[in-house]
């Protein structure tokens, strides 16, 4: 089952980012900003539930114009599930309903074979600055 985040679903959502090694910044992906992004109103964030736990999570933006998937994350345990087609295709719909005409993704080389399988396409990378 896909849902909206819940805050009850703080640790778990943690815990798969860090067992996927994802969990690099608490500022930006810590409980705090998950707590902030489920408030933001432009912001889409999703989980996927199996059998009652939290197996994965997808969060992302839309802002009138451009629609990205900032993370995807699913837990070991249920990866090759389906449960990131699952994931990718919910938010993907969730933007459309909100007028995204497309939406892009903030991706890894590592995880580029998975994006390319479910219909992305690679295009030129965005800069981050940390200022």
């Amino acid at each position: 089952m896909i849902r909206d985040f819940q805050l009850r679903d703080l640790d778990r959502v943690v815990e798969c980012l860090t067992l996927n090694h994802q969990y690099g910044n608490p500022v930006v992906d810590g409980p705090a900003a998950m707590t902030r992004v489920s408030a933001c109103p432009a912001a889409v964030f999703l989980v996927a539930e199996v059998d009652g736990a939290v197996a994965g999570a997808v969060r992302g933006t839309y802002d009138g114009s451009r629609a990205i998937i900032h993370q995807l994350s699913v837990h070991p345990a249920y990866q090759r599930q389906g449960i990131g087609r699952a994931l990718v295709t919910a938010i993907v719909t969730r933007f459309r309903a909100m007028g995204a005409p497309t939406t892009s993704a903030t991706v890894t080389e590592a995880s580029l074979p998975f994006w390319q399988k479910v219909g992305f396409r690679r295009t030129k990378a965005f800069l981050v600055g940390d200022w």
